[in-house]
């Protein structure tokens, strides 16, 4: 039914994959991206939409007073485990789970942002960031290799998890570097200003 609706397919079924039912959404988006593989990428930002607003029903859920619904699914040490994350770095604790794919209990962490009250906004756009990674490489590789990818990917995904999230620490790690030096890079050219309007 929602392989037919083209791009309004893409809004709907992200939609509904991460408000309530679980569907493969990565096979329905191999299949889109296969067969329009000009305009690959514009299904991949549109599933990154619709997965971060239909993320919004389990966040509103949690942030409504979802504490101990959380405890019922997670045992102590794990919820525990979950608010460190999020006082440490909550954009990465809800991106890094977004651009995994399958089996990552991805809704546990959205469930968790809105119950440790992250603000609506970061969560909107670390969601956003994170489905666009996963699903802008995925459907690259699909325009690359074919559909069939995305099953040996997954499967790739589980037999080395450790690995993958290895690398992807490193990817992360790189990026908030350079982040960190341009950030740095303006506050001192910021800071030298007033002096050079004193002289």
């Amino acid at each position: 039914m929602l392989i037919p609706l083209g791009p309004w397919g893409v809004l709907l079924g992200s939609f509904i994959d991460s408000a309530s039912i679980p569907i493969p959404i990565d096979v329905l988006m191999a299949l889109w991206a296969w067969s329009d593989k000009r305009h690959f990428y514009w299904y991949a930002l549109l599933a990154a939409l619709g997965s971060t607003v239909g993320g919004l029903i389990p966040f509103y859920l949690g942030k409504a007073g979802g504490e101990l619904f959380l405890l019922k699914r997670v045992d102590r040490a794990r919820f525990e485990r979950l608010r460190n994350q999020f006082q440490k770095q909550e954009f990465l604790a809800v991106m890094i789970p977004s651009l995994l794919p399958p089996p990552t209990t991805w809704k546990v962490f959205v469930f968790g942002a809105g119950v440790f009250e992250m603000p609506t906004l970061n969560f909107m756009l670390a969601v956003f960031v994170g489905r666009s990674i996963r699903f802008g490489v995925e459907t690259a590789l699909v325009v690359i290799y074919g559909p069939q990818i995305v099953n040996v990917v997954a499967e790739l995904a589980k037999q080395h998890l450790l690995l993958t999230l290895a690398v992807l620490a490193l990817i992360f790690a790189g990026l908030g570097w350079w982040i960190w030096r341009k950030v740095r890079g303006t506050g001192t050219t910021g800071s030298a200003a007033p002096e050079e309007r004193n002289q």
